[in-house]
């Protein structure tokens, strides 16, 4: 399937606001503040803005550090090699430090994503979902964003406004895979007809549809649901991140219909971009 490019102005001014949110976020933070641990293992709030810093240096052309985390016991493959890389490189500055860098990189960032061409923006390139086109994958980078800062609001145990239009953007990476889910996961049948009914701050109503052993996404089921599971897209956008678990909220979430399925499906929703 070919992916739809997402609009350049668009995906650009959320990716401004996200980070202009995350600055919000940290901003005025004591060093006791930056080192809170966060939902991450192993990283603090320090730790997950400098794997933003990090991640957005690459994409300006800026070498990796060279260092040795091998370690480290949350390093588990490549790409968290390379993320806990930068945060090793990062970790001595001081929290405003770190700021001030994230400011200057995101802005950099900023100015090279409102001059790309758009032959450039639709162009495919490898990004964390495959081959796709650039713009999918600046999708991509704001959910990442979005995702880390509901992990750095929830170590310092503060809300933030997680729906508006970054909300809305950055919940569409949620959905791809959630096939997966379904099949691998929670072992639907062929035939299970599946609604997750995801209520705000991002709602809307997911339908899935069972058959060859394939799940897919639907506009519409063509019979009535098997299965019904509710659940807020606060609480939705942590599963699926593996940030929590379905025990750890217990009544937080409704199965209706078949319940054994609902049961599974709840607590495979976990997946990593």
């Amino acid at each position: 399937m070919t992916d739809t490019v997402p609009d350049h102005a668009v995906i650009t001014a959320a990716l401004s606001d996200q980070w202009d949110a995350l600055t919000r976020l940290v901003d005025g933070l004591d060093e006791k503040g930056w080192r809170t641990p966060s939902a991450l293992p192993g990283w603090t709030v320090f730790d997950v803005l400098a794997h933003i810093v990090g991640t957005e240096s690459l994409l300006l052309g800026e070498p990796a550090p060279d260092l040795d985390v091998s370690g480290f016991g949350h390093v588990r493959n490549d790409i968290g090699a390379l993320n806990e890389k930068w945060i090793q490189a990062l970790r001595p500055l001081a929290g405003t430090q770190l700021l001030d860098r994230f400011l200057e990189v995101t802005g950099r960032r900023l100015k090279a994503l409102r001059e790309i061409a758009p032959a450039d923006w639709a162009g495919l390139v490898p990004t964390p979902v495959g081959m796709a086109p650039y713009g999918r994958f600046m999708r991509v980078r704001l959910f990442d964003c979005w995702m880390h800062e509901h992990d750095i609001a929830d170590g310092l145990r503060v809300s933030v406004d997680e729906g508006g239009q970054r909300g809305e953007l950055a919940f569409e990476e949620l959905l791809p895979a959630l096939g997966r889910a379904v099949v691998k996961g929670a072992k639907a049948a062929d035939g299970s007809r599946i609604t997750l009914e995801v209520t705000g701050p991002v709602a809307r109503a997911v339908h899935i549809a069972v058959a060859g052993g394939r799940a897919d996404l639907v506009e519409t089921l063509d019979a009535p649901a098997t299965l019904v599971l509710t659940l807020g897209s606060d609480l939705f956008a942590r599963l699926r991140g593996g940030r929590t678990t379905a025990d750890a909220h217990p009544g937080e979430y409704t199965v209706t219909g078949d319940t054994d399925l609902g049961e599974r499906l709840v607590r495979a929703l976990a997946f990593t971009l």
